[in-house]
């Protein structure tokens, strides 16, 4: 796992091995995560989605607590992932990175609760994965402009953005910390101290022994 530059957000970029056959890579490893972030991951949900080229999801993210952490990964096509720092008071407060998932270098993205996320369907017929640290529950649920010409997310050019109703009517980043509906950044240290304390990461395997390959791998 590879920290980005916005604390409490890693990407994983997996070694890909591959044969005669086709190739195997492993996209999540509990371990790996648990010893970035100082927890494990409660799965409580997992989605799928499927995206015609510019369609643009996002920005959402859900009240802290409990908020709702997400690791990301795109399995067919391509996306821009973008992750929003949109805790108030946050040292990286309205500063945003983007991340290309796709099914070539099988990059994935893990955001941590309070922060915001977003992407664009590079590709026609783009999937998403979705693994959910809380199960969705629209009345915690928040949502930021995505072309808030404040945050000045660079999507890519060319591709006329398609967004829902929802999205598209969703307050500017202003608008949002005006309403109130903004996690602090406070809160959410004070939530992830909490997860720390909660749980151990998932062991690792300890130094010299193998790690091999699930069976489906070989």
């Amino acid at each position: 796992m590879r920290q980005l530059s916005i604390p409490g957000a890693w990407v994983h970029e997996p070694s890909i091995i591959p044969d005669s056959r086709g190739s195997f890579h492993e996209w999540f490893r509990a371990a790996d995560l648990g010893e970035a972030t100082g927890h494990p991951l409660g799965l409580a949900q997992a989605n799928f989605s499927r995206s015609r080229r510019g369609t643009l999801r996002g920005i959402h993210f859900a009240d802290v607590p409990p908020g709702q952490a997400k690791y990301v990964k795109c399995v067919r096509g391509a996306v821009l992932d973008v992750i929003v720092d949109v805790r108030a008071g946050s040292p990286t407060y309205k500063s945003w990175e983007g991340v290309r998932l796709d099914d070539t270098d099988h990059r994935a993205v893990y955001l941590a609760e309070g922060l915001g996320h977003a992407f664009m369907a590079l590709t026609d017929d783009a999937c998403v994965l979705y693994l959910c640290s809380e199960g969705y529950a629209p009345g915690r649920e928040r949502g930021i402009d995505p072309l808030d010409a404040e945050l000045g997310i660079e999507w890519p050019a060319g591709i006329t953005p398609l967004l829902s109703p929802k999205d598209a009517s969703a307050p500017s980043l202003a608008g949002a910390e005006e309403q109130g509906l903004l996690p602090s950044y406070a809160e959410c240290e004070a939530y992830y101290a909490r997860l720390r304390a909660a749980g151990a990461p998932v062991p690792r395997v300890r130094a010299g022994e193998p790690q091999p390959l699930s069976p489906a791998g070989r």
